[in-house]
């Protein structure tokens, strides 16, 4: 994960002091990108300990369709309680996107449209297809959505040698919460792609837009850059899942994780 530490030093020296919405500030530097292939192990950040039952829970629940919280609370996974309402909802955010967005076509009829499964469906009939994507920017819904989403939209991409890679846009990452835990999230997400599709993973291609440290992250960052990385861990997948919806958490056990001790930051 040496690249990711390069990316926080690059910010720390080269970011532009911007305003942001939560009225802290951040250093900001605009168009990044990050590749992180598989072969290498799992890129989950070794510099600090990193919260893995939440980042799988959380791209599970993405998975499933759901926008309540209650999926996540009652697995004592709290990412998303700021933001929602009094009966746990969050409008239509990231899992309504994937697997129940709504079209009307010319007539007015409601359709549903699965992204997800077409993507996988894709993979599998269509392989050479450059149209094997996933959005969640929606901008008919954005008022509607508790937090308009962060990583937009993804793509895969099929190998002649079976090997399948994805590519994530993200249009504003928090570096020292938000991109390491996404980071995770969407090579998991490529992982369970390429188990259910008989591929193998390849690379994770990771673009952000706004790429950006929060003023009081900034001492916590310098402390993370002097930390040397350890080897990366592994993320075997158990089971024989026949559907995207037959994965569970259980299902999940990262192998050989060494990790320096939790640096925490204010959300």
């Amino acid at each position: 994960m040496q690249q990711y530490l390069d990316l926080l030093k690059d910010v720390l020296k080269n970011g532009e002091k911007h305003i942001d919405r939560t009225g802290t500030g951040t250093l900001s530097v605009f168009g990044r990108q990050l590749r992180f292939d598989m072969r290498d192990g799992f890129p989950l950040v070794t510099t600090k300990k990193m919260f893995t039952k939440g980042l799988l829970a959380e791209m599970l629940w993405f998975i499933s369709g759901h926008t309540n919280i209650s999926d996540l609370t009652e697995q004592d996974v709290h990412i998303w309680d700021a933001w929602a309402d009094e009966h746990g909802e969050l409008g239509p955010v990231y899992g309504e996107q994937w697997r129940n967005r709504k079209s009307y076509d010319g007539n007015g009829r409601l359709h549903i449209i699965d992204q997800l499964q077409n993507a996988i469906d894709d993979i599998m009939t269509h392989p050479e297809s450059r149209r094997i994507i996933v959005d969640a920017w929606n901008p008919e819904q954005l008022q509607f959505m508790a937090l308009p989403p962060c990583h937009m939209f993804y793509q895969f991409y099929v190998h002649n040698d079976n090997m399948l890679d994805m590519q994530l846009y993200i249009r504003s990452n928090d570096l020292f919460l938000g991109a390491p835990f996404n980071i995770a999230q969407y090579a998991a997400l490529l992982h369970i792609v390429a188990k259910l599709t008989g591929k193998q993973p390849g690379t994770l291609v990771y673009t952000i837009g706004d790429a950006h440290i929060y003023l009081n992250h900034v001492e916590q960052v310098k402390v993370q850059i002097e930390r040397e990385p350890y080897g990366l861990p592994t993320l075997p997948i158990k089971g024989e899942q026949k559907s995207i919806n037959d994965f569970t958490l259980q299902d999940f056990k990262i192998q050989n994780y060494h990790c320096w001790p939790a640096l925490k930051g204010a959300v």
